[in-house]
Formats: structure tokens, C-alpha cells, sequence
């Protein structure tokens, strides 16, 4: 359990704001980790971190690179250079646009060996036109119940939230698309990548506005949250924005921003930072949207 501590922190314009507790349902998985990526990944410390959380470089893991564009991707595909880079012995490549070949038992065998699962970037719809209630979403809710590890970024980072932002077809500006349903890793929450360096940190207001029951999370890019039952830890080189429709800034701002080794419990909705000695940082009111 994070400390409960409030803070505070000035980014782009926006402080960071730390509400009172709400009551709201377990977000993230029971068991199992998540590492979420925000695109752009160059952060060996990120990578290092999913494959500590998957049981090492020996470890099983699986890399699905169904959200670009290819219909191939072998082995010496190069999204695998960054996990082989930092040791990674034991990986395999799954891809299919086939969504009666990912609901077979042939297909999903390797995941049922599986430590870990990374989900490379490209269009997040792609991923869910061909996986979304199969038997490869199936046996990734399995790998995270025997304490396993699903990480992603770009695409691979939108996906794993149960409201699809950006899952329209036709462009990935439309934030609320003809796709609207991810794959629910984290519950009642939509989240959103590259945030600052393609100018997006107001994109999800829209979705959060439509849906005032969702957590808004988005991440810059080279920059991560790691996942564990219902709080998560910023690592990386950005920052992430919090959306949360019962918080407003005192100054009028919808979101707010966590650094690099800030704490946040999905279920409390509060932020924290750790520090030797504990000590607020500051506090504004809880105040509704208008």
C-alpha cells in the first residue's frame, strides 16, 4: 500500500491536485503485473523492469505485433532488438488477422507458456478487431492469474484499458471512435500516449466529459506506469496526466500531472510521492467539472 499523501506540482501550466478519497471498484488486475507504455520507448530501464516482472531474461515471452501494418513478423523482426539488447533468451512472435485463427488452441499454446506479453504500436483497433473475447484474451487474463506480466506501448499501451480512445478506423484523432472497447486490464479507465510530444494533453477531456465514471490516463512518450493490483509507479523520462471528472484544478484545469516515481491508487483515485521524511506537498478542494 502506497502512502497516502497529498501533492502537488506545476507542469505545462497545470498543478498536480490530490483530492480526498472516493470509493470505487478494484482497477487493476488481481494478480499479475502491467507495464504501460506511452510510446517512443528508448528507456532501457522500462524494458529491464518488464522482463525482471516476467522472471528474468529466461523467461517465456511472447511479443504480438498485430497493431502494425505487416501481415508478417519473424524472428528477426526488429521490434524484438530492445529485449534482445538486454538479454531476453526465450522469444517468440504471435500474429494472426485471423480472429478464428487466435480463438485455437494451436495458436495460443505459446502463451500458455508465456511469463510475458508485450504488445508492440500501431493502430490500437487492430488488436481488438482480432483479439478482443477470443481465446488469446482468454489466456491473457490467465497469464497475469499465475502473477504474470502484460506490458505494451504506443498501441500496445491504449489496448490495455477498457475504453478504446483513439479505436476509430479512419483516423487517430478521433478519440471516440467506431472501436470504443479495449481489453480491460485496467477497468473503468482509458488511456492515451504520446502525450506531450504530439500535443495531446487535452484530447481526453472529450472521453472523460462522454464518460465521467473513467479514469483518464495519459502518458507521454518514454515514459511508463507499472501496474500492480490497484496502484501503479511512474518510471521513465515524461510525465503522466491524471483525468478524473470529480477533480478540477483551483485554477480550472481538467488534469494534472505525476513525475517519474510517483505513486497512484486507482482505487482511492490519490496520488502520492515518495520521499525520506513524508510530508504533504499541498492540497486544493475537490471540486466537480461545470
Amino acid at each position: 500500500m502506497f502512502p497516502r499523501r497529498s501533492i502537488v506540482m506545476v507542469a505545462a501550466g497545470a498543478a498536480l491536485l490530490l483530492a480526498s478519497p472516493v470509493v470505487g471498484q478494484e482497477i487493476g488486475p488481481a494478480n499479475g503485473s502491467l507495464v504501460i507504455v506511452g510510446g517512443a520507448m528508448r528507456d532501457t530501464a522500462i524494458v529491464r523492469r518488464f522482463l525482471d516482472l516476467a522472471g528474468g531474461t529466461d523467461a517465456p515471452i511472447v511479443v504480438i505485433p498485430t497493431a502494425g501494418t505487416a501481415d508478417r513478423y519473424g524472428r528477426f523482426w526488429p521490434g524484438l532488438r530492445q529485449f534482445k539488447a538486454l538479454g531476453a533468451t526465450n522469444l517468440s512472435v504471435l500474429h494472426t488477422r485471423d480472429r478464428a485463427v487466435a480463438n485455437s488452441d494451436e495458436f495460443v499454446a505459446p502463451l500458455r507458456a508465456a511469463r510475458g506479453v508485450w504488445f508492440s504500436g500501431g493502430r490500437q483497433w487492430r488488436l481488438a478487431d482480432t483479439y478482443l473475447d477470443t481465446k488469446v484474451h482468454d489466456e491473457l487474463w490467465a497469464l497475469l492469474e499465475r502473477g504474470g506480466v502484460i506490458g505494451g506501448s504506443s498501441a500496445g499501451a491504449t489496448i490495455q484499458g477498457s475504453y478504446l480512445a483513439r479505436g476509430d478506423t479512419r483516423s487517430n484523432t478521433i478519440m471516440m471512435g467506431d472501436h470504443e472497447e479495449g481489453m480491460a486490464f485496467l477497468r473503468n479507465v482509458a488511456i492515451d500516449q504520446h502525450l506531450l510530444r504530439r500535443n495531446r494533453q487535452f484530447d481526453l477531456i472529450e472521453i472523460i466529459e462522454a464518460h465521467p465514471e473513467l479514469l483518464g490516463i495519459g502518458l507521454d512518450e518514454n515514459t511508463a506506469i507499472v501496474v500492480r493490483g490497484d496502484a501503479f509507479e511512474v518510471m521513465g523520462q515524461g510525465y503522466v496526466a491524471i483525468y478524473d471528472h470529480e477533480r478540477q484544478l483551483d485554477s480550472g484545469g481538467r488534469f494534472y500531472f505525476l513525475a517519474p516515481g510517483d505513486r497512484f491508487n486507482l482505487k482511492t483515485r490519490e496520488a502520492s510521492r515518495m520521499e525520506l521524511t513524508p510530508r504533504p506537498l499541498g492540497r486544493v478542494e475537490e471540486r466537480p467539472w461545470r
